[in-house]
């Protein structure tokens, strides 16, 4: 389907894919009027920068911050939260996005296509705090966090509903594609572009396909998946100054015959919308509060936490673990056998469940190395038997539900078991946001204290937790509070 856009240079281009323009159109022209996504937006720029905090405490994170060249300095650049570095917007986005990333314990999302919405805000955060202090050193008005809150919810609308029913990991590829998509489309419109302007970014987005998922799969599980939603953000932010500066764009990036995204990349299936635009995705974002653990297995660490005080001192007693789960943890984190780094470990289920079992908590420090060599962990890991419950794989894609469910049940050589222990609705779902949203202001704290000092960690907090003094606050100054 198509629909008639016209390029920067001049060229009617009639045919335009209408995903393309739905998805310009509602990044320029949609209000979002929904006071929960506004609330859970609020949390979610909490979360995302908390969790950034916390990655700069690795090394292996750390050495992919700063400019591409060293020495590199920007006039009116952005800044990289927590570190000194100014910088241009599109290498800021990589470093921003790759912090809210690395540690796997941003916002998730679950459907036929899985993903992190919160990456987006490393393309947001950049382009927002680059704009509002070009804005500023001229005269000019700045951009308001309001305006970081409205766009976090566009991008995750739009990644997160192409989400629902387009399915990349079924061909191989990535799910930071729709990052980029989705990054792409908002920056755009935030640079000040017109639609068809916006209409050739994103097609541009398109025609770049996507990187393939080797990177997240055994044998070649590797450290690119914590900085692959930061190369996404900072293509997204490329692709977008390109379009305000009159790049042009491709009509049927997505449909043409052939040589299109759909034949080349998704087997011929048409991409599509599953919903109207709106903002349903931020208010049904899953939160990552307690601990990091690709997402399909925290209800499995909630069920081993709940074991480790019964089973602790019994584990030489233990004959077989069996955890129960759906399909989708089953074919992402079912892992048997070696893992040879912190980004093998915490996509590895087994892996989780037995720190949660013998230590009763689960931290990014259980990842590493010196805590992997304990050889009651591969002990354990050998005794667990996964299976499917096919009830758990409905509930996980029913819209009114999105469960997502396990349960384990701990069996001893004498012949005795624990009950059955099972968690349908982790903390960080939308059915325990009561529970879960004042957790994250805790996490939030805690964050910031590895960072900062306590004064200024309290000048952060009062801003952050206080909506309408948040929406107020140009974003230039709200980064400011973030610089070491």
């Amino acid at each position: 389907m198509s629909t008639s856009v016209e390029n920067n240079n001049g060229i009617k281009a009639s045919d335009s894919d209408k995903l393309l323009v739905d998805i310009a159109e509602y990044a320029l022209n949609h209000e979002v009027k929904s006071e929960e996504a506004y609330n859970i937006a609020q949390h979610v720029v909490m979360d995302s920068l908390g969790t950034a905090m916390l990655a700069l405490r690795f090394p292996e994170c750390t050495k992919h911050m700063g400019p591409i060249v060293p020495g590199t300095k920007v006039l009116n650049g952005c800044r990289v939260p927590g570190t000194q570095f100014e910088l241009d917007p599109v290498q800021g986005a990589f470093n921003i996005g790759t912090l809210i990333r690395w540690l796997d314990y941003n916002d998730t999302w679950l459907a036929a296509e899985w993903g992190h919405p919160s990456d987006n805000l490393g393309s947001i955060l950049a382009v927002a705090d680059y704009v509002s202090r070009c804005n500023t050193a001229v005269g000019k008005p700045p951009l308001f966090m309001r305006d970081v809150l409205i766009a976090a919810v566009k991008a995750h609308e739009i990644q997160g509903v192409l989400a629902l029913e387009n399915s990349l990991n079924r061909v191989g590829l990535d799910h930071v594609l729709f990052v980029k998509i989705a990054s792409t489309a908002v920056i755009t419109a935030m640079l000040g572009g017109q639609l068809e302007e916006v209409v050739n970014a994103i097609s541009n987005a398109w025609l770049d396909g996507g990187s393939l998922r080797t990177y997240r799969h055994t044998p070649n599980t590797g450290s690119r998946k914590s900085w692959a939603a930061g190369d996404a953000t900072s293509r997204a932010v490329r692709l977008a100054l390109m379009a305000v500066n009159g790049e042009m764009g491709y009509a049927s990036a997505l449909s043409a015959e052939m040589w299109g995204f759909q034949d080349v990349l998704f087997k011929g299936k048409e991409l599509k919308l599953a919903r109207r635009l709106d903002s349903y995705v931020m208010e049904n974002v899953l939160f990552k509060i307690s601990f990091p653990a690709e997402f399909h297995g925290q209800t499995a660490v909630e069920c081993a936490f709940d074991l480790h005080l019964s089973i602790k001192n019994r584990l030489d007693k233990i004959s077989k673990i069996t955890l129960t789960t759906h399909e989708s943890a089953i074919r992402i984190i079912d892992k048997k056998g070696p893992l040879y780094n912190p980004a093998d470990r915490d996509h590895c289920l087994q892996y989780m469940v037995a720190i949660g079992l013998l230590f009763g908590k689960l931290t990014a420090e259980h990842y590493e190395d010196e805590v992997a060599k304990d050889p009651r962990i591969d002990e354990l890991r050998e005794k667990m038997v996964v299976v499917e419950d096919q009830s758990y794989s409905r509930d996980y894609l029913d819209p009114n539900k999105r469960s997502i469910a396990n349960a384990i049940q701990i069996h001893f050589s004498d012949g005795s078991e624990t009950a059955k222990v099972e968690f349908e609705y982790p903390i960080g779902h939308r059915r325990r946001r009561d529970e879960g949203l004042p957790k994250i202001i805790d996490k939030f704290e805690s964050s910031l204290l590895t960072r900062f000092p306590r004064k200024k960690v309290t000048q952060i907090l009062d801003v952050s937790t206080d909506i309408t003094r948040l929406e107020a606050t140009p974003v230039h100054e709200y980064i400011n509070m973030f610089i070491i």
